[in-house]
């Protein structure tokens, strides 16, 4: 793993923020083609796209303050890290939730044109997350094992010897969750063309994502702290108890929402042939 790629004088030039970068400017490119398609101007695309990004990380920052009782706002390790995927998502959502009154945009078309992108930007995220060393999984014996290496230890805290002493070996979660978002990326964008109304591709994403993050959680072993004494209480992580929520509230909107296209009258045709 190669956590720290060179310096500049004393700043550090790490893998993470490159794969994150690239994965946002990525995403933001994905949302404009999207977007455009649905008739919105690219322009205000874009604008929206930066204030996102810039929510996000704000968002991300903001529930890994209340989820990790350790963590030092104050702290190099708090800037640089990525901070809690689900706060950055509400983070994000609350930014276009704002902006698009103000500059007065379809809700549901703008969402569905970013919520293939995000899935993108997990993508690449959870490449960084690899070659960094965090969000790392639980010791396996299975062929996909990984042993992180010295830099990432240093860099992260990954574990890499068991009690024993021996070389330990980690289920590839953030490879699992990034080979994942591509897919869903892959069909979120096959559903944006095949949508039934608007906003059904942003209410697929919630469903995918939440399913997939309760299941990948139970084999994740990074510390990620406990919200309000939940994980103490329930014996589940913070992020799966977000699932759950997230989950069963986007079943009942989809649902709620592909009965009403069902039930709503077609659209009366004119008959084509002339008075007499």
């Amino acid at each position: 793993m190669y956590p720290e790629l060179f310096r500049i004088g004393s700043f550090p030039v790490t893998s993470y923020g490159l794969w994150l970068a690239v994965g946002m400017l990525l995403a933001l490119f994905a949302a404009s083609r999207l977007a455009a398609k649905d008739g919105l101007p690219r322009e205000r695309i874009y604008d929206l796209g930066l204030w996102t990004l810039l929510g996000g990380l704000l968002g991300s920052k903001i529930l890994m303050f209340f989820v990790d009782d350790n963590v030092n706002v104050f702290s190099l390790d708090f800037l640089r890290s990525g901070g809690v995927v689900y706060g950055g998502i509400i983070g994000g959502f609350l930014a276009v939730a704002f902006l698009v009154r103000y500059y007065k945009l379809p809700f549901w078309k703008v969402t569905d044109a970013f919520a293939p992108a995000v899935a993108l930007g997990q993508a690449f995220g959870r490449q960084g997350c690899f070659a960094a060393g965090c969000c790392w999984g639980k010791p396996t014996d299975l062929w996909w094992g990984v042993h992180f290496s010295e830099a990432g230890h240093e860099y992260t805290g990954v574990p890499m010897y068991g009690p024993s002493g021996a070389e330990l070996f980690l289920h590839p979660t953030q490879l699992i969750e990034s080979f994942a978002m591509l897919a869903v990326f892959a069909f979120l964008f096959w559903l944006h063309r095949h949508k039934k109304f608007d906003g059904q591709v942003l209410i697929a994403y919630g469903i995918i994502y939440s399913i997939f993050r309760f299941s990948i959680e139970f084999i994740r072993d990074d510390p990620r702290g406990d919200l309000f004494g939940l994980t103490t209480f329930t014996g589940l992580s913070t992020s799966q108890i977000v699932s759950l929520v997230v989950a069963a509230a986007c079943v009942v909107f989809m649902i709620m929402r592909l009965r009403k296209v069902e039930t709503q009258p077609a659209a009366s045709v004119p008959d084509p042939t002339p008075d007499r």
